[in-house]
């Protein structure tokens, strides 16, 4: 069974099970008891939403290519000498990663080719041109993914924090306050500990699995072009010898 849908299973169980609990309980309540922190991680929250809207349009959408289909198009333009349409075809997936890639590395190819470069030296030729376009489009694959780890941890320490707030004022309360007041006081202290070390840890798990999720589309499509690239290299090299 795929992993990103077993995350995504997963996710969905882990939501239902939050928004049982939320049912128990009064949340508004302890999001205000939460007080400065409650919006600190809920503006992490937001962020976090947005990123992951971000990044699973471009790694699900925007780079979306069935990669075993469009190399072995573009080999059988190669093994025939028809570089030319080999890079008409890449140039129609030119906008995802890896069709970027291969019309670069094409173009390159066939430029050496025009200008006379032979043997060695025009398989080196080949081979920097694939290499210069992966190096200028793969890291933007894994861009601002390290994100949901600062954002998971961080959401956390804030939770943390808030507990550790919440634990002075608790204390604070039963070594000062007016014996009429101590119990409130004690209890919102409470509150606030407990409140907020929830609300921290149910922003940071989720977004460790979207992270998770987002991440392994990223290295599937890294290792697609990793794949590929080396195999369409070689076809150009063993057409090149025949």
């Amino acid at each position: 069974m795929n992993k990103n849908f077993l995350r995504v299973i997963f996710l969905v169980i882990l939501l239902m099970a939050v928004s049982g609990l939320s049912a128990a309980v009064d949340i508004g309540d302890y999001f205000d008891k939460g007080g400065f922190f409650m919006y600190l991680i809920s503006f992490l929250l937001i962020v976090m939403i947005i990123l992951a809207v971000i990044k699973f349009w471009q790694l699900s959408i925007k780079e979306k290519i069935d990669a075993k289909q469009f190399y072995l198009k573009l080999k059988g333009y190669i093994k025939n000498g028809q570089i030319d349409e080999a890079i008409r075809i890449s140039s129609q997936f030119k906008k995802t990663t890896m069709g970027f890639i291969f019309w670069n590395g094409l173009l390159g190819f066939n430029d050496g080719l025009k200008s006379g470069k032979k043997g060695a030296e025009l398989q080196q030729h080949l081979q920097n041109s694939f290499d210069e376009a992966g190096l200028q489009k793969i890291p933007s694959v894994e861009a601002n993914l390290f994100w949901f780890d600062i954002i998971a941890q961080v959401s956390t320490l804030l939770g943390l924090l808030g507990t550790i707030y919440g634990l002075i004022t608790a204390f604070d309360a039963l070594a000062t306050a007016p014996e009429a007041e101590k119990t409130a006081l004690l209890t919102a202290g409470i509150a606030t500990a407990m409140g907020t070390t929830f609300y921290g840890l149910v922003v940071a798990i989720p977004t460790m699995f979207v992270k998770g999720a987002l991440q392994s589309r990223a290295d599937t499509i890294i290792n697609d072009i990793d794949e590929y690239s080396v195999k369409t290299v070689n076809q150009i090299t063993y057409s090149l010898k025949d």
